[in-house]
């Protein structure tokens, strides 16, 4: 039995199917993304979706969908579904669905009276191509097949309007038709792997909408150009591959390039598969390079996210090798930031202040789960690197103080992961001075290095003067942010102290080094516990601090000033999974393991096998905002490997 499956019953509602969506991708930026009833609901959602750095650093829709027809007795049973106003769908395919599955690859299965039709897709790793293999499991006479293509040609977040503008041209290629629909978009060939008639038939199609963007208030109407029509024959027990990308391919080869991409899939049989599959969903391979992606489906590479996700991405997943190669990307990055303040193109926000402690943390957790001598050998001078430039106060906007904490300047800009911003692109959260994370992940750091890098004589020097450091930060973090309640100051500045209860906190109590006792570890984790844990994750705002709005919903104003004003957060579990077990160590397990079943429950909601964004503060805690994010799948997965160790006990 398929541990991601939909019946016939769920996939003809709407109301229940359409909120789930599927995603895959190439590991190179590009992917395809829907419903599980094949429903565009946003305008990023496209069967071809594909970065073209020529053109930008955004994606761009190339191939909208594919409808097919069945035709059997010369009666044609429309397999498609698009929305149109008035909450109009057509033309209701998703009737004759009989099951849904995505246990290697997504697969639907369709009944047309004595037709038994199955559909599954696969995305060609590191090629924009995706491949669609249609085989025809029963059939009592003749019948043909029919695909409809809906083309964009438009950046993933802009839509299109019917216009004089577009090239109808296309050329005859094997077994398929090429065609460019503007200027600057590279060739998008279709084919099959067998003769396929293609009629030009070249007609708009007009108003559809999108009704996930109508939900967040952006606009939501699109024409899509669909150029004709192509017409198969298939029989009973054969299978048809139709492959769209922007090279041309030999037909004949199609059937062995979707075997072998079938051949490397991990198959999602549990929750770990899953979140293994979606993990790797974030690879980005560009040139030589390799990156992680924020999410889908808007999200690019951002350098906290990367760090934050990368452990769990990789370490996690038993790919060692990759956070190698994505390390070795980043570090040339860092350093011409640190040296020479030079920002990367590719890797966005790697000036923000608390990026290069993040990076120390990342490079920490891969000391835990690989090897200390290694990380000291392959990393120790990027960490030497980045102790030296901040403890020099050499990093823009973080300052080291006589009191060895960091103050950074947040009023004006966006200097922390809670980033939401206004219309004026000013902080509506604006955390400024001593922040209670940077100072904790600075203390972790200095104990890291002074114990694991500066080791030997000729460092000693260096190693005095930062334990110094840290020992002068410890007393200082007690000072400044510990509170007479129990719990942590979220910041503070001169003689402002933010008393807001918010998920930051928990740094200080989960890593290795920690600047506080394990009494007042326990106290604050006692508040974190009682006020921000949900089964979704930790809120970013307690119900009791003022401003609490739990649910993500509204206008893109409404949106962002509910940010994280309360919506819960799945990868601060784990920070909240490391600081538990480091207080109860196997006692705390179980705990731990029960939590973890709200994640797996998401395994068969919004982006099935995934975990969204962030979720409602308040019951019944609703999946909302990308449908797929790195840092959530990296740091559930890090816990699941934390409390696998346990197993070993």
């Amino acid at each position: 039995m398929s541990y991601l499956k939909f019946d016939k019953d769920l996939m003809i509602n709407l109301e229940q199917s359409l909120p789930k969506e599927m995603l895959r991708t190439n590991k190179s930026g590009a992917y395809h993304c829907t419903t599980i009833v094949g429903c565009n609901t946003r305008k990023q959602h496209g069967l071809l979706v594909i970065p073209i750095p020529e053109m930008d650093d955004e994606n761009h829709v190339l191939l909208s969908s594919l409808d097919e027809t069945v035709i059997q007795h010369g009666a044609p049973f429309n397999l498609g579904l698009h929305k149109y106003q008035g909450d109009c769908f057509s033309p209701n395919g998703h009737k004759y669905i009989r099951e849904f599955t995505c246990e290697s690859v997504p697969k639907c299965t369709y009944r047309v009276g004595g037709v038994i039709l199955s559909k599954e897709k696969v995305f060609i790793s590191h090629e924009n191509r995706i491949l669609i293999r249609y085989t025809l499991l029963d059939a009592h006479s003749e019948t043909k097949l029919q695909f409809r293509p809906f083309l964009a040609f438009r950046n993933a977040n802009a839509l299109c309007v019917e216009n004089g503008n577009l090239n109808r041209h296309y050329d005859v290629v094997e077994n398929g038709i090429s065609c460019c629909l503007y200027a600057g978009y590279p060739t998008l060939y279709m084919q099959f792997n067998k003769a396929a008639e293609f009629v030009f038939q070249p007609n708009w199609y007009k108003g559809i909408e999108y009704v996930k963007d109508q939900e967040r208030g952006y606009d939501y109407k699109e024409d899509l150009y669909v150029p004709g029509y192509f017409e198969v024959p298939i029989k009973k027990g054969e299978s048809i591959i139709f492959s769209a990308g922007v090279s041309e391919v030999k037909s004949r080869s199609l059937t062995a390039l979707y075997n072998k991409e079938l051949s490397v899939r991990t198959y999602r049989t549990s929750f770990y598969n899953c979140l293994k599959n979606s993990a790797q969903q974030f690879y980005y391979k560009r040139g030589k390079d390799n990156y992680l992606l924020a999410g889908y489906p808007w999200f690019g590479v951002r350098a906290r996210d990367m760090f934050i996700a990368l452990p769990g991405c990789t370490l996690a997943v038993d790919d060692v090798p990759m956070f190698h190669e994505m390390m070795a990307t980043a570090s040339k990055a860092l350093e011409k930031w640190i040296l020479k303040g030079e920002r990367d193109a590719v890797i966005k926000e790697i000036d923000k202040p608390d990026v290069l402690l993040w990076v120390v943390w990342a490079l920490q957790q891969y000391a835990k789960m690989v090897s200390i001598e290694e990380c000291r050998k392959r990393y120790g001078e990027l960490i030497s690197l980045i102790i030296d430039s901040i403890s020099k106060s050499k990093i823009p906007n973080l300052f080291l103080h006589d009191n060895g904490l960091l103050y950074t300047n947040g009023r004006e800009t966006v200097v922390s992961w809670i980033d939401a911003e206004n219309w004026e692109k000013r902080p509506i959260i604006p955390r400024s001075g001593y922040l209670v994370e940077f100072n904790a992940l600075w203390y972790n750091a200095l104990r890291f290095a002074v114990e694991h890098v500066f080791i030997t004589p000729e460092t000693a020097a260096i190693a005095d003067r930062l334990t110094t450091l840290a020992d002068t930060a410890a007393v200082s973090f007690k000072e400044m942010f510990l509170n007479d309640y129990g719990y942590l100051f979220d910041y503070v500045d001169t003689n402002y102290a933010d008393w807001s209860v918010r998920p930051n906190m928990l740094f200080a109590l989960s890593l290795d080094y920690s600047p506080l006792d394990k009494s007042e570890r326990k106290k604050a984790l006692d508040v974190v516990t009682r006020e921000l844990l949900t089964p979704k994750g930790i809120r970013t705002l307690s119900p009791k601090s003022h401003g609490y709005s739990p649910t993500y919903l509204g206008n893109e104003e409404q949106r962002a000033y509910a940010y994280y004003q309360g919506p819960a957060r799945p990868w601060l579990m784990g920070a909240y999974a490391d600081a538990y077990l480091r207080l109860f160590g196997l006692s705390g397990v179980s705990f731990l393991e029960r939590m973890l079943i709200g994640f797996e429950e998401e395994m068969s909601n919004n982006c099935i096998g995934s975990i969204s964004e962030l979720f409602d503060g308040n019951p019944p805690f609703t999946g909302r905002g990308a449908i797929s994010f790195a840092a959530n799948v990296g740091e559930i997965l890090r816990v699941l490997s934390l409390l696998k160790k346990y197993d070993h006990i």
